[in-house]
């Protein structure tokens, strides 16, 4: 698993004790929980992105969707054009802090079988993605 290098570094830094906060992804749109799967889809189309961050009423972070979750969505049996991404998002998370390290932060995208992680403030307010390298 390769996590995305978003910052350059200096060759003489030591990766020890990097931390989420220097190889999050701080770009990309976020939207609310009220969109369409349709909007959605749309929206990572124009901004050529493969997740969005869904954030509730008073800003905060609320979850990630990515495109494939989507796309399976849009394509089930069940769906209507009224299915709204906080229908799909369940609870809150997983979440992590840009002062969590790489290597905790690595191990709980493995651990969960995530392609990204949404990075949140104290409040819970999204300051980024942390995304896997393709």
């Amino acid at each position: 698993m390769t996590l995305v290098q978003m910052q350059p570094r200096s060759t003489s830094a030591t990766p020890v004790h990097r931390t989420v906060a220097d190889a999050m992804d701080t770009g990309g749109p976020q939207v609310w929980g009220d969109m369409t799967i349709e909007v959605a889809l749309s929206v990572m189309t124009s901004a050529r992105t493969g997740h969005l961050l869904v954030c509730d009423d008073s800003g905060l972070c609320t979850g990630l969707v990515t495109q494939a979750q989507l796309t399976a969505v849009r394509d089930s049996s069940a769906y209507t054009d009224r299915v709204q991404l906080r229908d799909i998002l369940g609870d809150r998370g997983p979440f992590t802090s840009p002062v969590t390290t790489m290597a905790e932060a690595e191990h709980a995208m493995r651990y969960r079988r995530l392609d990204a992680l949404p990075v949140v403030d104290e409040q819970g307010s999204a300051l980024g993605v942390l995304a896997l390298a393709r």
